[in-house]
């Protein structure tokens, strides 16, 4: 496993995927045609052009995910992966991971919080997709996922901090249909110069395949820069079925 440049203070990792990590970053990358002959799918994409002018396109082939963000986003590759763990574990297991994210302002903030020489970044917010091999439903994804992520990147230790609100239907432009949820953090306290609240989005599906997937979004709440509710959603409603996953 490559040495990743994305290691924030809140213990947010980024590294490349040399090989699978485990189930919820899937298996090794496989390289995509541009291109496929039409399916007749309208929920499928054959193409990698953004469905919103001037947009980037995001491409998950592991789990048969795309989605646009906007321009002054940056897209991963498709083999990188990035998760949260608990600041105090010495083997650094994933709560939680994403595959092939996008980050905006990557290094938003920066700090040496260790005092080793080298700074952690903090992006201002970041967006990917996984596949839920172990759910049982995109309610559950849906309601545990944000969870996950706020608690992960912004609220640790105080689980209490993390606040959520009920699941609700979400269709995208495409037609997909299934779960979105909802959190964020509450009354973080900032003990270090990258400390802020949070929040979460994450829409859970089925992909081509019939399998549980999502997409989901992290960011800073309650800062000059935070990306608006109405951006996230806009952003979701891209979501679309890229092909059958890699591997399938």
């Amino acid at each position: 496993m490559a040495a990743a440049a994305v290691v924030v203070a809140a213990a947010v990792t980024g590294y490349t995927l040399l090989g699978s990590k485990d189930n919820e970053a899937g298996p090794g990358p496989t390289k995509s045609d541009s291109a496929q002959e039409s399916s007749g799918d309208p929920q499928r994409t054959d193409t990698e052009t953004a469905t919103v002018e001037g947009w980037k396109t995001v491409v998950n082939p592991s789990a048969g995910i795309a989605f646009d963000v906007p321009p002054q986003w940056a897209p991963e590759s498709t083999d990188w992966v990035t998760y949260a763990s608990e600041n105090d574990d010495p083997e650094d297991k994933p709560l939680i991971a994403m595959r092939a994210p996008a980050f905006l302002q990557e290094e938003w903030c920066s700090s040496d919080e260790d005092r080793n020489g080298e700074l952690e970044h903090a992006p201002l917010a970041a967006a990917g997709s996984r596949r839920n091999s172990d759910a049982r439903s995109t309610e559950e994804i849906a309601a545990a996922d944000p969870k996950a992520w706020v608690y992960g990147r912004y609220a640790q230790p105080d689980e209490t901090k993390v606040k959520s609100a009920t699941a609700e239907p979400f269709t995208t432009a495409s037609g997909i249909e299934g779960t979105l949820g909802t959190a964020w953090s509450e009354g973080v306290e900032k003990s270090k110069k990258c400390t802020t609240n949070g929040k979460a989005l994450t829409f859970a599906f089925k992909n081509t395949e019939g399998d549980l997937v999502s997409w989901s979004f992290f960011g800073a709440k309650g800062v000059t820069d935070e990306v608006p509710d109405a951006t996230v959603r806009e952003i979701a409603a891209t979501v679309r079925l890229h092909k059958g996953p890699s591997g399938s």
